[in-house]
């Protein structure tokens, strides 16, 4: 793909093959403008002693560490979402309209979406993407990438609920089976939305129409929507469990796409390196 994308608008040419997945649309995401220079700068420098692969693993550590630190901050902010005119006087409101909602037809898809969602359902679905991606588009990228997330999605949901330890809502107020670990935040919505959120980011390096590329994001949203309000539908949740889930699983989707763009963009310069050693200079608006 070249920075002019000639099939926008296509209709017929809506999926492309990269070879360098340094394109979505005809924005160039290996290039970068104000505070984030210097970012790639001191990316490029580690770039001369190790692998661009490296430079992934090594950023994508270190974005870990951050959302780690934002989950713990989860805690902080705890003491004031539980406190009565806090954003928790949503969450009793918000139950008592799921429940006034349920009806079998209702409580049945939301069962098999919020399994779908669920630690095997989204396993399963996750696997099986990123081995159609690595194996259609010959790379390493979809699986890489859905590692990493998952692995810090993961990470994030553990570290959140044994320092907040919320207790879920009343049984009585649930559908079964119930769930008895700690609530916040919700594992269901932050593991979804960081899956949901790379699947769509992978698409996009690849998708030549416009509107394939907003249908994509649109579907991706309305996934880890859907997912985390049957949390709250069924009773397993708080609502502002699931609010904590999207906006850490948000957080944490970011970093490592900005982990990958930083991949390409040494993967670029080591490459025009190899090929004009006086001409590389880090890629900058």
């Amino acid at each position: 793909m070249s920075g002019e994308d000639d099939t926008e608008g296509d209709p017929a040419a809506t999926f492309d093959e990269p070879a360098t997945e340094e394109y979505i649309g005809k924005r160039d995401i290996t290039r970068w403008s104000g505070p984030q220079r210097h970012l790639v700068s001191a990316a490029l420098w580690l770039g001369r002693y190790t692998s661009a692969h490296s430079v992934l693993l090594i950023t994508s550590a270190l974005g870990a560490a951050i959302a780690v630190l934002l989950t713990w901050a989860t805690e902080e902010i705890y003491d004031s979402v539980k406190a009565a005119d806090g954003l928790s006087g949503l969450d009793q409101p918000a139950l008592d309209l799921a429940i006034s909602l349920r009806t079998p037809t209702s409580v049945t898809v939301a069962k098999v979406l919020t399994n779908l969602g669920g630690p095997i359902g989204l396993t399963i679905i996750t696997i099986s993407i990123a081995l159609i991606m690595t194996v259609r588009w010959r790379s390493r990228t979809p699986f890489l990438l859905l590692a990493i997330g998952t692995a810090g999605s993961l990470l994030m949901t553990t570290v959140g609920k044994d320092l907040v330890g919320r207790s879920r809502p009343p049984q009585a107020q649930a559908v079964a089976p119930y769930e008895t670990s700690p609530s916040f935040p919700s594992g269901h919505a932050l593991n979804n939305t960081v899956v949901a959120c790379l699947v769509a980011y992978l698409l996009l390096l690849h998708l030549a129409s416009l509107l394939a590329r907003i249908i994509t994001v649109t579907l991706a949203v309305v996934w880890f929507v859907a997912i985390g309000l049957t949390r709250v539908f069924l009773g397993y949740h708080w609502l502002t469990d699931v609010m904590a889930g999207w906006l850490l699983g948000l957080a944490w989707t970011a970093m490592v796409i900005t982990s990958h763009r930083i991949y390409l963009t040494v993967r670029r310069h080591n490459r025009i390196i190899s090929e004009h050693p006086h001409a590389a200079q880090p890629s900058q608006d």
